[in-house]
């Protein structure tokens, strides 16, 4: 296995990672009381950068495919799936946290499902259809606008407004994340319908 698709897997190994610092852990009404008080403290700066981590291997693994000549179908494969589950379980997990909209983050999956039906019928053609630039853009202003969620709590204390948990009340600083929120849902729309079209005569017959 190259060196892009194993950054590709460490993606995927570093969400778990990501929120168990992000969710205190409840298990049967069982909460351990000092370590959920470290998570509602800390855990959320310590989760982004985790992430960020994360992300930045999204930007290296497709840059050292192309200059060391290796690209590969399975490196396709896995970089396309391991965005996917980045990104979507960070949603979840604010969902949880109740900072985000369900229904959103359901266009969002919609859409993934949609555009990975339309690669498996492509694939089932010989055909492998590879993330083309307005997914990568998409992807871009999802994680831009999850990072920017993720340090929100920091962003409160820094500037006085006060964090206390989930939910959080409606200022400045949570109006810049839902905006940044609602473009990467609008992006997700946009890259899908995009997929849709150009791949449209995979849906013929």
């Amino acid at each position: 296995m190259n060196l892009p698709n194993k950054l590709s897997i460490l993606r995927i190994v570093l969400v778990p990672v990501t929120l168990l610092f992000m969710l205190p852990i409840s298990i049967f009404g069982w909460e351990p009381s000092g370590w959920n008080s470290f998570i509602n403290s800390y855990g959320m700066i310590v989760a982004a950068v985790i992430f960020i981590i994360a992300s930045f291997t999204d930007m290296f693994d497709g840059k050292i495919a192309r200059k060391y000549n290796l690209i590969t179908d399975l490196g396709k494969f896995l970089d396309s799936l391991a965005d996917k589950i980045l990104v979507i379980s960070i949603m979840l997990a604010f969902i949880g946290l109740g900072r985000i909209s369900a229904w959103a983050v359901m266009i969002i999956i919609l859409r993934e499902f949609a555009v990975s039906g339309l690669r498996m019928i492509a694939a089932a053609k010989g055909e492998v259809i590879a993330a083309k630039m307005i997914g990568k853009v998409k992807t871009v202003t999802q994680m831009i606008a999850l990072i920017y969620l993720m340090f929100e709590p920091l962003l409160l204390k820094i500037f006085g407004l006060g964090f206390n948990g989930y939910p959080i009340e409606i200022n400045a600083v949570t109006i810049i994340g839902d905006v940044l929120f609602a473009i990467c849902v609008i992006m997700t729309i946009v890259s899908g319908i995009d997929y849709l079209i150009k791949g449209k005569q995979y849906l013929k017959g």
